[in-house]
């Protein structure tokens, strides 16, 4: 079953630590496609043109179906990999993570990278917060003048938004509600219309649900 639901960072952020004198700043950034990414890391390196590395991860999708990791020359495995695995463990997506490493003069060993670059990114993380986003069903239902401003005032007490209402023989409310809710929508509607209003599924999208929505 494809999932209705997922966390995404609730915004972009930066933060540095500080590991035997060696710097790992990392750059969260929300992206939904890899060539998004990309663009983003590029930024990064030009940005920190001084740094000798800047290995990345990034979960795009839902079900975070795509996943990629980079060790920009860090050994195998030491950088990208851990990074990664931070990003699904916090089971988040639709972000790329980029730690940018400043050489403090002293080798970490493959251990002690790993443990660097994944702490930059829990940091990282940890400062951004995240947020829920949920598929939306969109709906259209057409009702008569003369019902209309009851119909439209009940269904937004009911929890139901109304993203616009067009206005010509009929009135066309468009509803859009999460997808874990789209069930209970045709019965409330018949209960409203008396069993005359016709709703039409037209779409969906993903929406964000920042902290106190429903």
């Amino acid at each position: 079953m494809s999932p209705t639901s997922y966390r995404t960072i609730a915004r972009d952020g930066e933060a540095e630590i500080e590991v035997k004198r060696s710097r790992f700043r990392c750059t969260l950034a929300r992206v939904e496609s890899q060539d998004a990414a990309r663009a983003v890391v590029q930024r990064v390196r030009k940005e920190h043109w001084d740094a000798r590395h800047h290995c990345s991860a990034l979960v795009i999708g839902p079900g975070g179906e795509l996943h990629r990791s980079f060790d920009d020359g860090e050994p195998s495995g030491s950088a990208g990999a851990p990074m990664l695995e931070v990003l699904r463990g916090r089971e988040v997506s639709d972000v790329v993570a980029v730690v940018t490493r400043w050489f403090g003069g002293v080798l970490l060993g493959t251990g002690g990278l790993a443990r660097a670059y994944g702490d930059a990114v829990r940091v990282a993380l940890d400062s951004v917060d995240t947020m829920p986003r949920s598929l939306a069903l969109e709906y259209e239902l057409a009702v008569s003048h003369s019902e209309a401003g009851r119909i439209e005032n009940d269904l937004r007490s009911r929890g139901v938004r109304i993203l616009e209402t067009t206005y010509a023989t009929e009135v066309t409310l468009r509803l859009g509600v999460p997808a874990d809710r789209a069930g209970a929508l045709a019965p409330t509607v018949a209960e409203l219309t008396a069993g005359s209003g016709r709703l039409v599924e037209v779409g969906s999208r993903w929406v964000d649900r920042p902290s106190g929505q429903p």
